[in-house]
């Protein structure tokens, strides 16, 4: 059972649901301490003041706000957490709205939200229903390490999951990061549309979906305790910066997702040049039968111009 972070209550009205927050991820990440390669003694950082040369302890070491360099304010952890907030104790729920509504680069790490007690196990059921049922997610505020917070309240398998969230302020504009205009050909959005319909599924389940990186380095350590050569790295398959032909690479990438899904069937995407020539061709069929169909009306009509009217 994952350890509790921060225990309160969320406040939806006059309603007040107590919980435990717990870490909803799991860090597998390969860990390295820092070691000194002449004699791989280990490498620590200690904390020394700079007035007095010595180092300290954490229990000597508090929070202080510089006002200048000469003047240092303390802040005590007591203080921070009898800060005058609704949100220090609560998780206070602001409003309702649609997911797709919240920029997904605001939204940050999750936390489950477990019921604190028999007491809380109705109100948290409700709130689970009722957010289900609305299709909606709740907007809170809450205080955790001395700042207020704003998340996403949403439900994952009939439990509360909170996502931190950044403020408005928090997120930079991208405008200096746009591209320079280009020109894009109908043919290359064609077939990018064609190869996210060969690369679209329903879930990201599988074996694509597991971490190399680590893995890799797993295999590397217990290469090196084995006092083997580690195995070899793969060449990439483009080097990075290269010019593409975009249609090419598309038309490659198309044919190697259906190859590896099995599928027999790979045809080659149309290139804008074989694509204009179809509608040449097309234009060209086109024009051939109008002009045909002109020419039989009028052989047609000077037919029936050439017959005498019968007599009454």
């Amino acid at each position: 059972m994952p350890r509790t972070i921060w225990s309160g209550a969320i406040s939806f009205g006059l309603v007040t649901v107590p919980i435990r927050v717990v870490s909803a991820t799991e860090d597998h990440s390969v860990r390295f301490h820092q070691y000194h390669l002449e004699d791989m003694g280990r490498v620590r950082v200690r904390k020394v003041c700079e007035i007095d040369g010595r180092e300290v302890q954490q229990s000597e070491i508090g929070k202080g706000y510089e006002l200048s360099k000469t003047q240092v304010i303390p802040v005590t952890d007591e203080e921070l957490r009898a800060l005058p907030l609704p949100t220090a104790r609560a998780i206070e729920i602001d409003a309702f709205v649609p997911l797709e509504s919240v920029d997904p680069i605001r939204i940050g790490e999750g936390y489950y939200l477990a019921p604190d007690g028999a007491v809380a196990a109705k109100p948290y059921k409700l709130l689970v229903q009722a957010l289900g049922r609305s299709s909606k997610v709740a907007v809170a505020k809450y205080a955790w390490s001395g700042r207020e917070r704003l998340g996403l309240l949403r439900v994952r398998d009939d439990v509360l999951v909170l996502h931190s969230m950044r403020w408005p302020d928090e997120i930079r504009s991208p405008e200096e990061l746009y591209p320079p205009p280009v020109d894009i050909d109908e043919g290359e959005i064609d077939g990018a549309l064609a190869l996210m319909d060969m690369l679209a599924r329903d879930d990201l389940e599988g074996e694509e979906f597991r971490d190399t990186y680590t893995e890799a380095l797993q295999e590397i350590i217990e290469a090196k305790r084995e006092h083997r050569e580690p195995p070899a790295a793969t060449e990439p398959e483009t080097e990075p910066g290269q010019v593409l032909d975009l249609m090419a690479a598309l038309n490659a990438s198309v044919q190697k997702a259906k190859a590896s899904r099995g599928e027999a069937d790979v045809h080659e995407m149309p290139t804008p040049k074989k694509k204009a020539a179809k509608k040449q061709q097309a234009k060209k069929t086109t024009e051939k039968k109008t002009t045909e169909k002109k020419t039989t009306e009028k052989k047609t009509a000077a037919k029936k111009s050439a017959r005498k009217p019968r007599s009454a």
